[in-house]
């Protein structure tokens, strides 16, 4: 360490508050940020003869400077920690690409409400319903309403400027709001079951359909009978194809954590309004030597820092860190969440193939990574270039275009 930075009275200057500390190396970089309920007993920790890891044994050997910041509690700590993680991206904290917003199905406020694909702030006019995995997710889930409930899907301008219906209309996707084919009530009456359908009440929903069939049967409609016949198959095929269904009706995050060939892979699946959305790999950067419960602590605390906590999480490790949930909970003033670690019957089967398909991911990248070692080693050899692995790592091709 610097001659001018005294760590022993550093460390006896540190109160017990909580607050956010930083590891600096000799050239002022930060190498890691971290959080901590009482800054003295964790940032004193790091300088004990044991350490809990060989990675964070070389990043000590390697701290010049420390800094921390104070803050008025630990969920506020917690929220400093990541924005300096993302900002500053120290190369011994466990980083997950901050990614763009998940997109949300938006059913809007109009007289005539459309369904549409929505990304970013969920304050205006309408319901939301997501958030959904990837765009596919969403997409699908709009196909289904259209089959279903024949739901709009155009855009304002063109529904207000038609004089006959559209080809969504002849294939059965849209009951033709725009040019009075429906009733208004009536087509209410279908955005309300698509409403109740998105939020978990699916079966509810096929009962009374099925009734109003019945009832139309009777009375000897039989045109508007078999329309709704054929609402309540497509319904039913729905239903059927969903295989992971939510017997408790709570939204769930699957959380699976895979470890192999020096790579790690988090597969983040969804489960909304008794639906399951699919799920989403993430890779993270600096997490080679980390356990996965760490790697889990690093996701889950990055990740609904920026994005809503359901009421449960279903995890494939125990978080070391007891009190994140509750930190996470707070800092969003939401309501309280579950971890489940050994979830029985129906989550039980979401958490394996989380697992299963976190493995798959990860094996997928691990092939896809050594074909471009591959190549470029090929390339490098080729040009008479150096071959070792610091050169090929930093190896690059430049592009331009003089068209």
């Amino acid at each position: 360490m610097p001659d001018d930075f005294n760590l022993k009275s550093f460390l006896s200057d540190l109160p017990h508050l909580p607050g956010v500390y930083r590891h600096l190396d000799a050239a002022g970089e930060v190498m890691y940020v971290g959080k901590a309920r009482d800054l003295k007993k964790r940032v004193s920790s790091y300088f004990q003869k044991t350490l809990s890891s060989p990675r964070i044994a070389q990043m000590v050997a390697k701290v010049a400077r420390l800094e921390v910041t104070v803050t008025r509690s630990e969920a506020e700590a917690l929220i400093l920690e990541n924005n300096l993680i993302k900002s500053l991206k120290p190369r011994y904290n466990i980083l997950f690409r901050d990614d763009k917003s998940y997109p949300y199905l938006h059913i809007t406020g109009h007289d005539w409400p459309r369904i549409a694909y929505y990304r970013g702030a969920t304050n205006k006019r309408g319901q939301f319903f997501g958030p959904f995995p990837n765009a596919w997710a969403v997409r699908e889930t709009i196909q289904i309403l259209q089959k279903v409930f024949r739901l709009r899907t155009c855009e304002d301008s063109v529904f207000a400027n038609r004089s006959r219906p559209c080809l969504l209309h002849q294939i059965g996707r849209c009951s033709a709001p725009c040019v009075g084919a429906i009733e208004a009530a009536e087509y209410e009456r279908d955005v309300h079951r698509a409403v109740r359908f998105l939020n978990g009440e699916a079966k509810d929903v096929m009962g009374e359909i099925e009734a109003r069939m019945l009832q139309a049967s009777t009375e000897l409609r039989f045109e508007e009978a078999a329309a709704l016949r054929d609402q309540m198959g497509s319904l039913a095929r729905v239903l059927h194809q969903q295989t992971m269904e939510n017997v408790s009706g709570e939204d769930t995050d699957i959380i699976a954590v895979a470890i192999a060939g020096g790579k790690v892979c988090v597969n983040l699946a969804m489960v909304r309004g008794g639906r399951h959305l699919g799920d989403k790999p993430f890779f993270p950067s600096h997490a080679e030597g980390e356990a996965a419960p760490q790697v889990l602590e690093a996701f889950v605390a990055q990740h609904y820092t920026d994005n809503a906590m359901p009421p449960i999480l279903v995890c494939s490790h125990t978080l070391p860190d007891p009190e994140l949930i509750a930190l996470l909970v707070e800092q969003a003033g939401g309501r309280p969440s579950r971890v489940l670690t050994r979830p029985q019957g129906t989550r039980r089967s979401w958490l394996e193939q989380a697992s299963k398909n976190a493995e798959m991911a990860l094996a997928r990248s691990l092939t896809e990574s050594g074909a471009r070692a591959a190549r470029t080693l090929a390339l490098a050899e080729a040009l008479d270039l150096d071959t070792d692995e610091a050169a090929l790592d930093a190896l690059r091709i430049e592009c331009f275009d003089i068209s």
